[in-house]
């Protein structure tokens, strides 16, 4: 044979491995496979790659981070799953999250929208890079939801709890606040909000006209079920019980799911939410409108798969 084989350098593994992510041995062996030809050998490892990640997308990913960014008027959250915390803690994942993120406020709470978009730096959508990292890192993930707020005149204030690094954590809370006053006390308020949110996974509105009829009337439904059970209640009529059940239901259901009327967290634990923002205008200068919020909690309503230990190291030991 009088072909000369090409040869492959260390360095040409090294450039291709930065590149793409993956392993040294599967760059060393795209090379050889397309001849040190490194553009086709990225096409190479991107192919395996997808190909890798299909496999990948049966395993629930129930774990990962909150990605949260406030500018100004507006806000935007993302929650990006993996399969295991170990992964959320991993750089090049941190890094993918915050990138997404700084795309979500575009997006507009889009999540099709958001899949689309041209990922930083590459020519890919957001979609095919994920794609790509679950071959690179090993582990499923996805972009689950996205959500975005903002407001013509005020602040969009950002709180993130079991926070990993800047922006990202396992709680991400957006609260918009709508005041001609002064920024960055609005800022300050807005974000004492957004941590009394966190706290308070209850929170369904901001307004008890923001609640649906038939929610109300299903809970109040409960209270003169509960309040026939009462031997003292005996032979009383559903009108009747339904006017004693009035008092019950705006301080447990309204004071537990609407955010004006819920006790205030971070105060003193005697005033409302309401009476908070009273008290802000005046360091504000300004009426405080507050315009809406969004909290998102890491894999909330997700289904985590229990499986079998013994199985799972069965599967392991049979190569699946």
């Amino acid at each position: 044979m009088g072909e000369t084989m090409t040869t492959i350098t260390a360095a040409d593994v090294k450039k291709l491995r930065d590149m793409t992510g993956a392993g040294m041995m599967d760059c060393k062996t795209a090379l050889t496979e397309t001849n040190g030809d490194i553009d086709a050998a990225v096409d190479l490892l991107r192919k395996k790659g997808l190909s890798k990640a299909a496999k990948k997308s049966g395993r629930v990913a129930a774990d990962g981070l909150i990605g949260i960014i406030a500018k100004g008027t507006t806000g935007a959250v993302v929650e990006v799953n993996s399969e295991t915390d170990f992964v959320a803690r991993n750089g090049q994942f941190q890094d993918m999250v915050r990138d997404i993120a700084t795309l979500a406020s575009s997006a507009g709470g889009d999540l099709a929208k958001l899949l689309a978009a041209t990922y930083p730096g590459t020519k890919n959508t957001v979609e095919t890079h994920v794609k790509e990292m679950v071959a690179t890192i090993g582990e499923n993930m996805s972009v689950r939801r996205t959500s975005a707020v903002s407001v013509k005149d005020g602040v969009v204030a950002d709180y993130v709890h079991s926070k990993i690094a800047d922006g990202l954590g396992k709680i991400g809370v957006l609260v918009a606040l709508e005041s001609a006053g002064d920024k960055p006390s609005l800022f300050e308020f807005g974000r004492k909000i957004a941590m009394h949110i966190a706290a308070s996974p209850t929170t369904l509105v901001v307004n008890e006209s923001d609640l649906p009829k038939d929610a109300i009337d299903r809970e109040r439904a409960i209270y003169v079920e509960q309040a026939k059970a009462e031997p003292r209640n005996a032979g009383k009529s559903d009108d009747i019980l339904a006017k004693a059940s009035e008092g019950r239901l705006r301080k447990e259901f309204f004071g537990s799911v609407v955010l004006l009327n819920q006790v205030f967290l971070i105060g003193e634990g005697k005033s409302t939410v309401a009476d908070a923002v009273k008290e802000a205008e005046k360091t504000v200068g300004a009426p405080v409108k507050l315009a809406g919020f969004v909290r998102y909690a890491l894999g909330e309503g997700i289904d985590k798969k229990e499986e079998d230990f013994g199985d799972e190291v069965r599967k392991l030991a049979a190569g699946g």
